[in-house]
């Protein structure tokens, strides 16, 4: 017998041999005992993923001695005939070849013939979607009401390009990309069978490489075969194919994650000088960051398609990185992806992609602002994106002096009767702002609860107070505060559930009332909506209108009467009366000068 190669000679016979698509072999199992059988299939899935064999089993197991069966013998003579195409009843037609309107029409008028051997006359068509339209219109009214001894069975790589009226008549199938640890597993096997000896690493490498295609997988450990003899190592697999090793996509990976630029640099040196495709190692590098991803939402279906070596890399760099980073490292190697198809110096762009996804580690995002608020510091803050700012320091002292960093001076001992204790008020520290310590104080009363919480918030947390002052204390039931607030004011409520929030009110509660307490926030519409008023910003509601300058015309200057000369001048007006010193005081005025940088100019 001639020689066959791996992917004709390992190919599935039974529904038990069909790896990778679970869902479709216990559907077509079902139907078959059931006994419900459509009259149109269509398989899809990627190419290599077992479309044309499981048409072929189901075809055997409709059209056995015994069928429809699906415990039937692959080494009768009709499933032979069947699995070799050589079957009368059982037509293999390809689509890409037969595609037109008078191949269809010839389809049709043949299925009214009953079939010769078998229970069902069977017509596969592969790649369907490569018909015409006219092929597929002629094929309308057949496919919707064939005779009862025929079966269409349709495979296709590219579904959209089908006719929606063929797809709304068959019952639709996908098959998924077969996990790389099925692939290697598969892989070792059938090199078991054929005594070659084929590495663990090797295997997930041909798996990795086949990117889901069993058949693929299966042709490349055929030409290993060739090129090696016996004995296959995971080297040899990324030296025919130029693929990269999983463990270096990971080392690349780990560089990036700990900022380490040069080491990151050196990796993609390393990888080009070794002739490995660097648009194929992007890619393996972005598939890596998907699986952190993965990885920290998952971790049973991230650890499918890696080997057990780079598994337990990925479970610590994925604990390494947020997924908000990670999110932003995956987005900015994509645009790298983008322009390094069309660019001629592909290394270049991958260096610069790899630099900007360490800086991006670094960089600030929203969430990051949003914990430092709620905080109420710049702890939260990533370390590097933090700079020393001079409104941080606050200086603690009775007398004015200049600004000084904090220094500690050791001076000369004195004697103990001539040491005189120097005055606190010289002394000047310059401290970041901290929260105050709580002082113990007594448990206040309910009544005085409410005031005394929006008091302390408004000395410890001002940015936030602005959120509580809008609503309403309804109640205390237990240790459960409810706080009402208008249906206008969902965005203060939203704010103060935030865990940072939350923790930090009941803090306060507990520390006002000596026990530990609870918030409820509710929207109530009961609740009249606060006024929107410059009131609610500590100022006035409209101040006066300045008055209008009334504008003086020029007069020439003539020479007056003599009489005129003579007569007294007119009394000058009274300068306006100063305004009274407790309308320069109140709190409100002073707010609207400070905020508007204005100053009050007195009217007539």
């Amino acid at each position: 017998m001639s020689y066959q190669v791996f992917a004709r000679k390992y190919r599935p016979q039974t529904f038990a041999d069909v790896l990778g698509q679970d869902h479709v072999v216990r559907t077509l199992r079902n139907a078959i005992e059931k006994k419900r059988l459509a009259h149109a299939y269509l398989f899809v899935g990627p190419r290599g993923t077992g479309k044309t064999s499981t048409a072929r089993i189901f075809a055997k197991a409709l059209c056995c001695k015994e069928g429809p069966s699906i415990d039937f013998d692959p080494n009768d003579e009709l499933c032979i005939e069947i699995a070799e195409g050589r079957c009368m009843d059982v037509l293999e037609i390809d689509g890409a070849s037969n595609n037109g309107v008078e191949q269809v029409r010839e389809l049709r008028d043949n299925v009214k013939y009953a079939p010769s051997r078998c229970r069902y006359k069977i017509y596969y068509i592969d790649e369907v979607h490569m018909l015409t339209t006219g092929a597929f219109n002629a094929l309308l009214k057949t496919l919707e009401e064939p005779p009862e001894h025929v079966k269409f069975i349709f495979a296709t790589t590219e579904p959209n390009k089908i006719l929606p009226t063929i797809i709304s008549r068959c019952q639709r199938f996908d098959l998924r990309r077969i996990p790389n640890a099925v692939i290697a597993k598969h892989l070792l096997h059938i090199a078991k069978l054929e005594k070659v000896n084929l590495d663990e690493k090797a295997a997930y490498a041909i798996g990795k490489g086949a990117e889901g295609g069993m058949r693929d997988a299966q042709s490349m450990l055929d030409q290993l075969v060739a090129f090696c003899g016996e004995h296959i190592t995971e080297q040899d697999v990324l030296d025919v194919f130029g693929f990269t090793s999983g463990e270096a996509v990971a080392q690349l990976a780990r560089h990036i994650l700990e900022s380490d630029t040069v080491g990151a640099l050196r990796a993609v040196y390393e990888q080009n000088e070794a002739g490995k495709e660097l648009g194929r190692f992007l890619g393996d590098l972005i598939q890596h960051f998907r699986t952190l991803l993965v990885q920290q939402a998952d971790p049973e279906a991230a650890a499918e398609d890696l080997s057990p070596e780079v598994a337990e890399e990925v479970v610590a760099q994925a604990a390494a990185a947020s997924t908000e980073q990670l999110l932003r490292i995956v987005d900015g190697l994509a645009e790298v992806d983008a322009r390094m198809r069309w660019a001629s110096n592909k290394r270049l762009h991958f260096e610069l992609g790899v630099i900007a996804a360490v800086q991006s580690l670094n960089e600030v995002s929203i969430s990051d602002v949003i914990d430092a608020l709620d905080g109420g510091s710049t702890a939260a803050l990533p370390k590097m994106a933090q700079r020393p700012q001079p409104a941080a320091l606050v200086r603690r002292t009775v007398e004015p002096a200049k600004p000084q960093p904090a220094v500690v001076r050791e001076e000369p001992p004195v004697p103990v009767a001539q040491k005189v204790p120097e005055p606190a008020a010289t002394v000047q520290v310059l401290a970041p702002l901290e929260e105050a310590v709580p002082e113990t104080r007594e448990a206040v009363s309910e009544a005085e609860f409410w005031p005394q919480l929006i008091a302390t918030m408004q000395e410890r947390r001002p940015l936030a107070v602005s959120w509580l002052q809008v609503g309403s204390m309804l109640g205390i039931t237990r240790n459960v505060i409810k706080v009402g607030f208008p249906p206008t004011e969902s965005f203060a409520r939203d704010s103060l559930l935030r865990p940072a929030q939350v923790s930090f009110l009941e803090s306060l509660a507990e520390e006002l009332m000596g026990k530990a307490m609870k918030f409820e926030f509710v929207l109530d519409a009961n609740l009249k909506p606060p006024a929107f008023s410059e009131i609610g910003l500590g100022l006035m509601d409209e101040p006066p209108p300045a008055a209008k300058p009334v504008p003086i015309p020029k007069v020439e200057a003539k020479a007056a009467p003599k009489d005129e000369a003579k007569k007294p001048a007119a009394p000058e007006e009274p300068a306006p009366a100063k305004a009274n010193d407790d309308f320069y005081n109140d709190p409100l005025i002073q707010s609207a000068m400070v905020k508007f940088k204005a100053k009050l100019v007195p009217t007539g």
